[in-house]
């Protein structure tokens, strides 16, 4: 299911212990403008608190051809 409504960009990174591990063809089908997808190996559904450099860093790559 695409969604035509969402077009800002969008940014998916799937964390291997999260609830849900996205795959990239559906978030490529789900989202219009993803800018970024990227698998890392570690971090889970609060990965903010558990992996906060991760977490920190996914954000600053994803959307760096904004700024």
């Amino acid at each position: 299911m695409q969604s035509d409504k969402i077009t800002i960009p969008v940014a998916v990174t799937t964390f291997p212990e999260d609830v849900y591990a996205s795959p990239e063809s559906w978030a490529r089908k789900a989202y219009k403008n993803l800018i970024y997808f990227h698998e890392v190996d570690r971090g889970g559904h609060f990965v903010a608190w558990e992996q906060p450099e991760l977490f920190t860093q996914e954000l600053r790559v994803a959307f760096k051809s904004l700024r």
